[in-house]
């Protein structure tokens, strides 16, 4: 997803606006959250209404992969064409279809998807966005602009997030109960000024697309993290993109407290935690060019 406000990157974010996507801190949270969220990711691939296997796919802002490899895995005779505007990332998608052994299966193409122009990407009988339509600028746009790429009967699968992922319980820290709800308050009013389309509704706009919407799901997230490495370095880049919306927001106990669970090294570290969960949820939509 894309990060120039803060935002958490989950699962396959469109990267176009902005000039931190190469970081490496937002390409390890963005490996955390396929490897954390890789059985809900390939729940929502297997419920997907395909009439046939597709050989075809278009992953649109596909970030490290996370989408990009849960569609190699469940169709093992597709191709993926994988879109993003962050070379690095796009870099690390290629190293890891080599690690696996599916990098003849992989073509990457790297562009901005809100330019007018998007380059020639086949005639996909599948198109995943995975938490990146909502940070196009011009949606209506790019959505008529994969009706028209679809083959035709293909399947558009747009994947948003609900909300961002919640890890500690309410009663905590136990100076400050409830910071990690005030950082969110904070975040969801910036990204409703700054992010218009976070949390929209997307099935009227992809009939008005001249899509058939053919189904829509919604996916809570529960994931207990009390013996999972991976969810408490989740918990930790999630909570560090969150600190840089908050800093100006939160008062000045709360930002204290939020430091110190964000000290590695201190003795109130989120990653000495042994109550952390994810909690959050995804909605797919599912719909078809017909």
């Amino acid at each position: 997803m894309t990060q120039a406000h803060q935002h958490t990157p989950h699962h396959g974010a469109r990267h176009g606006h902005h000039q931190d996507h190469d970081s490496d801190d937002q390409a390890q949270l963005l490996d955390l959250d396929a490897e954390v969220l890789a059985e809900h990711m390939a729940s929502i691939t297997a419920w997907l209404p395909l009439k046939t296997a597709p050989r075809q796919i278009v992953d649109l802002g596909c970030g490290t992969g996370a989408g990009t490899f849960a569609l190699l895995d469940r169709f093992p005779d597709a191709h993926v064409t994988a879109v993003d505007a962050a070379a690095g990332h796009l870099q690390r998608l290629r190293e890891k279809a080599c690690a696996r052994g599916v990098a003849e299966r992989v073509r990457t193409v790297q562009a901005d998807l809100d330019h007018a122009d998007w380059p020639g990407l086949g005639l996909p009988d599948l198109v995943w966005a995975s938490a990146s339509m909502h940070h196009m600028a011009d949606p209506d746009r790019a959505l008529r602009k994969v009706h028209r790429m679809l083959a035709p009967g293909g399947l558009f699968a747009v994947v948003e997030l609900a909300g961002l992922p919640r890890f500690l319980p309410e009663s905590a820290p136990a100076d400050r109960p409830g910071l990690e709800e005030r950082c969110h308050a904070a975040t969801d009013r910036f990204h409703a000024e700054h992010v218009s389309h976070r949390g929209a509704d997307w099935g009227p706009m992809l009939t008005a697309a001249g899509f058939t919407v053919e189904g829509e799901r919604t996916v809570a997230v529960h994931i207990e993290g009390s013996h999972s490495e991976a969810i408490g370095r989740y918990a930790l880049g999630t909570l560090r993109r969150l600190r840089g919306t908050v800093a100006g927001v939160l008062g000045a106990e709360d930002i204290a407290a939020l430091d110190r669970l964000l000290d590695t090294d201190g003795p109130h570290s989120i990653l000495r935690r042994d109550d952390l969960a994810v909690r959050t949820e995804r909605t797919v939509w599912a719909a078809r060019r017909t």
